[in-house]
Order: structure tokens, then C-alpha cells, then sequence
């Protein structure tokens, strides 16, 4: 009898629990760091309004340190995403503090960005470098690489449900170990717990009243998840439009994000957009029960589109939340639902289109949320995930299962 194989296991076992811990406890420390910073550079932007002119020589500063230092990292969250799909190289660690910098740069000056992709870099970076630590091959790296998206995910958001599944969904279910399955949920309650004992307080958002399930209730709910879908195909067409413009018209990429803070400068201070930089936070919130202007979403789809584009740093997520929760409230002046469940089936809606991870957007709308609106959630993150076109926010993400099959017989009958 082998009795080298038990002890294997258990050996194997308490490795990668102890790895997870490990990520955990270093990537939810990055993130809570992370947001109170981000928090910091935020208020200060905000009570000292003339920083906003500082964007283009910020952004020269961004770029140059991208473009000397980080010309390894520079692709972000679809480097992971690479990796993952064809695993040819450990992360760089350099990617953890060149997001970091560049995102409250990108906040501090006014530019128009979220934070997801900060986090799940830092995340990604933290745990690929266990890769060299343990020695590890392509499908082992390929579990770290899913551990620190969920690491990343989970502890920004304070979802870490969702982002357990977010990191399994996002890389396409079929193609991850099963292992990975235990192991992104250990890791994600891990981080989250982290920035919880760094007492980091996350967003609360809550739909007070939820109608009944009828007929016309799902009907309607049907008809804005095609909108919520629309909208998000907008914002990724757009992000990838303004950084293909600026890639092919300025080729030394550190002016890119110079030219772009220059023209974001004078549209936020010269024209008084500054509802639209940094996260947003306050109208996402202010959303749930009071109308938006019907434009709010286009206006932010435009600036976070042009921020990104340009080469400044941070994440696509929060502003999806912006998109789809303005869009939302908007759309109360003619849907005869909750202004709130119109502001949360949004919320996540968008973003579940816009990344193609529809049971992970379902996941954060019931922690968020609640179970009561739950149907309607699930709802309006599945239609939308079908109805926002075949290119999301990540040009790396692979793009399987019911969705594809759609667009490639659409795509063959025209």
C-alpha cells in the first residue's frame, strides 16, 4: 500500500490553502491601502477643483513611467487575461505599484476611471509571483492567475462571492481546473476579510421597494435590459474607438494621456464636468432615488472612454456602475417601476455585458442588494450579457458558450 500518496495529497492540499491565505491577506492589504488612498486623492481633487488643470503634465507622467518601466505590463487586466489563455512568463511584480500610481494620478487630476483594474493587477501580480516561489507549471500558474483576480475582484468590491465567480467566468468556466472552483472562493473570502480587519468601509447601496412579479413588471424588465445591453456594447466600442484614435494619430505613446489630460482639462474645468471625473460615486449613489438627466450615461461612457483611451490608468467597473445606474434612474420618468430597482437592475446589468459574466453580475446584485429583487437581477444581467454585442471591455477575454454561438450565426447570415 502507498501510504506516500495520502500525505501527497495533504501535503498539496495545505500548499495551496496556504498560498490562497497568503494572496489574500497580501492583495486585500493592497486593496485596502488602495482605497484609502484613492479616497484621500478624491477629496482632495474635490475641495481643490483647480488640480484638474494638472491632468496633461499627470498623464505625461503616467505615460513615461508605463513607457520606460512598464512597457512589460502596460496591456493590464487583458495581460492576465493572455497569460491565462497562454502562459509564457511570470508578471511582472512592477505591474502591482505602476497601477497603483497610475490610477491616483488618474483620480487626483480629474480623469474619468474606476478601480477594478487596479485591484485585480495588483492581485494578479501579487499572486503570479508564487509561480517562481513553488516552481509551478502552466496549469498551476493558471490557478494564481484566477486567485488574484479574485482576490482583486473580491476585496475592492466588497463582493466576494462574486468575486469568486467573477474570476472563474471571466477566463470562460470550461477551461479552468476544477480545483480553481474551492480555491477562487478561499482566496476571495480571504482578501475580503483582509480589508474588512483594515477596517476599509465599501459603498452600501439598497432597493427599498420591489413590485410584484406580474406580466407587465417582466416585460418592461425585458425591454430596458436590451438598453442596459446597448449601453454597455457603447462603452467597450468606445474605450477601444478612443484608444485606437490615439494610437494611430500620437505614435510616442506619453503624449497620448499628455494631449488627453489638455482636452479633458478644459471640457471638466473650462465646461464644468466634474460630476463626470474619478469614480462617481455620489451620483451612483444619489442615483437610487432621485431621476438623472437621460444623457448622464452618455456623457460618462464618453469621459471614461477618453480617459482610458488616452492611457490613463484605472479601472472600467465602477464607471459601468455609473452608466448603467444614471441609465436606470433615467428611465423611471417612463417605466412605471422602483427608481431604485430600475438604478440596481443598471448597476450591474451594464457590467454584466460589458464583461460577459452575467452569473457573476447576478451574484454582486443579490450581496448588494439583496435577495428580494433577485429575479429581476438575473433577469436584466442575462439579457443585457446577450444583447451587448461580442466585444466586451477586455480584448483578450475569450468569448465562448450560448453568447458566441449567437453572434457567429448572426455574424454568418449577414
Amino acid at each position: 500500500m502507498d501510504f506516500q500518496n495520502p500525505k501527497q495529497i495533504l501535503f498539496t492540499l495545505f500548499k495551496w490553502i496556504l498560498i490562497c491565505l497568503l494572496i489574500g491577506v497580501l492583495s486585500g492589504s493592497a486593496s485596502a491601502f488602495f482605497l484609502v488612498a484613492l479616497e484621500w486623492v478624491t477629496q482632495f481633487r474635490i475641495h481643490h477643483d483647480w488640480i484638474v488643470w494638472l491632468l496633461p503634465p499627470g498623464g505625461l507622467l503616467v505615460g513615461l513611467s508605463y513607457h520606460y518601466w512598464g512597457a512589460s505590463v502596460v496591456k493590464g487586466n487583458n495581460l492576465l487575461l493572455e497569460e491565462y489563455e497562454n502562459p509564457k512568463k511570470t508578471i511582472p511584480f512592477k505591474m502591482a505599484p505602476l497601477v497603483l500610481l497610475g490610477t491616483l494620478i488618474t483620480h487626483l487630476f480629474g480623469g474619468s476611471a474606476g478601480r477594478e483594474g487596479t485591484a485585480v493587477q495588483m492581485g494578479g501580480a501579487i499572486a503570479d509571483q508564487f509561480t517562481t516561489l513553488f516552481k509551478f507549471d502552466n496549469s498551476e500558474r493558471k490557478i494564481l492567475i484566477i486567485l488574484g483576480i479574485s482576490a482583486g475582484f473580491a476585496s475592492v468590491f466588497g463582493t466576494p462571492l462574486a468575486g469568486a465567480i467573477f474570476a472563474l467566468e471571466v477566463v470562460y468556466f470550461s477551461r479552468i481546473n476544477l480545483k480553481s472552483v474551492f480555491l477562487s472562493f478561499l482566496v476571495a473570502y480571504s482578501a475580503y476579510f483582509t480589508v474588512e480587519f483594515w477596517q476599509v468601509k465599501h459603498t452600501h447601496y439598497s432597493i427599498p421597494e420591489v413590485p410584484e412579479i406580474n406580466l407587465t413588471n417582466l416585460s418592461y424588465t425585458i425591454v430596458i435590459s436590451v438598453l442596459f445591453g446597448f449601453a454597455a456594447l457603447l462603452f467597450s466600442r468606445t474605450t477601444h474607438f478612443w484608444g485606437s484614435l490615439f494610437s494611430k494619430y500620437i505614435k510616442f505613446p506619453p503624449l497620448r494621456p499628455f494631449v488627453g489630460g489638455i482636452i479633458l482639462a478644459i471640457a471638466i474645468a473650462g465646461f464644468g464636468f466634474t460630476k463626470f471625473s474619478g469614480l462617481g460615486v455620489p451620483v451612483i449613489v444619489d442615483s437610487f432615488s432621485n431621476v438623472n438627466p437621460w444623457y448622464d450615461f452618455l456623457l460618462k461612457i464618453l469621459f471614461t472612454g477618453f480617459t482610458l483611451g488616452a492611457g490613463f490608468k484605472g479601472g472600467e467597473v465602477t464607471p459601468l456602475f455609473f452608466v448603467g445606474a444614471t441609465l436606470g434612474s433615467a428611465l423611471s420618468l417612463v417605466v412605471p417601476m422602483p427608481i431604485a430597482l430600475l438604478a440596481g437592475m443598471g448597476f450591474v446589468a451594464v457590467f454584466s455585458g460589458a464583461t460577459h459574466t452575467p452569473i457573476a453580475c447576478t451574484i454582486m446584485g443579490l450581496e448588494l442588494f439583496g435577495m428580494q429583487p433577485g429575479l429581476f437581477i438575473a433577469i436584466a444581467c442575462s439579457i443585457a450579457y446577450f444583447s451587448s454585442g461580442s466585444v466586451g471591455i477586455y480584448k483578450s477575454q475569450i468569448v465562448k458558450g450560448a453568447k458566441y454561438k449567437l453572434y457567429r450565426k448572426l455574424n454568418s447570415n449577414f
